[in-house]
């Protein structure tokens, strides 16, 4: 129940989550007095695949990510991550402290074996399709091995919800060959090498909302400046658009709108643990927080951890 929303964000747009998908049970982790009161009212179908869990510990984004596994067990993210790991949830998803839901993840769920580490991905919108970059902040310095395992990871991701291959790029300051750092150069002689991903070659800043690639890889300090330079972007071009004024064609102006919405793309999954877990920008609205809960449900049905595992395994055995 974390985030600058909490409760009274989190609690409704768990709600209209239960309203969209009518197979979902929602296990809400949080202080009961508080969660209570957004209940009032709520079609019994609804409540009734409602699930409480009282704690009054938590998390604050101001604590150090190591006090969520070294300080009280009770808090509500190392409760619902335990959850995943007893398999009493198939998922779980998070606006709080991004560095101590990584750690409760690493610490409960483990990495997939041959998997390093975690990394966390968003989706981009683009002209035709989404693209998945990752990592976008668990990860600000990366090694070749582990920009190649985020390769392996992404693409999985991206065939499990298309249904076609995936094609992935390197994240770079060119697309000559020898431009980038060593570690990119290095990963990018990897892909190269590795017929189990369809690697594009090296993919600039200005082509990333273009769909080229489904996924596109970078470190995490990169990725992290990259999301969020564009989510400012982003709403820099909602404001303008606002400001057009009455007499426009306001549907188009809509469309615009709603094609670029960070909410919409809302929802960044930590990939690479052997458990589900998605995590809500902090800022999130009711709508980016429903739609986070529902990328959540995307990577369960498809059963992504074990499509990763699966292919590191085959790519392993090859080597």
């Amino acid at each position: 129940m974390g985030g600058e929303g909490g409760v009274a964000l989190n609690v409704p747009a768990s709600i209209a989550a239960l309203e969209a998908i009518d197979d979902l049970t929602l296990v809400l982790v949080g202080q009961e007095s508080l969660i209570q009161p957004h209940l009032q009212g709520i079609d019994s179908n609804i409540l009734d695949r409602i699930e409480l869990l009282h704690t009054d510990v938590s998390i604050s984004d101001e604590e150090r990510p190591a006090q969520v596994i070294r300080g009280d067990k009770r808090s509500s993210m190392y409760l619902a991550v335990d959850l995943v790991e007893k398999g009493s949830a198939r998922a779980m998803v998070s606006a709080g402290n991004t560095g101590a839901l990584l750690m409760a993840g690493r610490h409960l769920l483990k990495t997939i074996p041959g998997i390093q580490k975690p990394a966390i991905v968003a989706t981009l919108p683009g002209l035709s399709k989404p693209t998945y970059l990752l990592d976008v902040g668990a990860n600000p310095d990366c090694t070749q091995q582990q920009l190649f395992e985020f390769a392996v990871m992404g693409s999985v991701l991206a065939e499990s919800i298309s249904g076609y291959p995936a094609k992935v790029g390197l994240l770079n300051i060119g697309s000559e060959r020898h431009k980038g750092t060593g570690e990119v150069q290095g990963a990018a002689e990897m892909l190269n090498d590795c017929a189990a991903i369809n690697y594009l070659g090296f993919v600039e800043a200005n082509d990333l909302f273009r769909g080229n690639a489904d996924v596109v890889v970078c470190d995490g300090f990169v990725g992290n400046v990259t999301i969020k330079s564009s989510a400012g972007v982003a709403n820099v071009v909602n404001d303008l658009l606002t400001s057009m004024g009455s007499d426009r064609n306001n549907e188009l102006i809509d469309q615009i709108r709603e094609q670029i919405n960070p909410q919409r793309f809302n929802g960044a999954i930590l990939l690479g643990l052997q458990g589900s877990i998605v995590k809500s920008h902090g800022n999130a609205t009711l709508e980016g927080f429903c739609y986070a809960i529902h990328q959540a449900v995307k990577e369960v049905e498809q059963n992504v951890p074990h499509l990763i595992a699966k292919k590191v395994a085959a790519i392993m055995s090859s080597t």
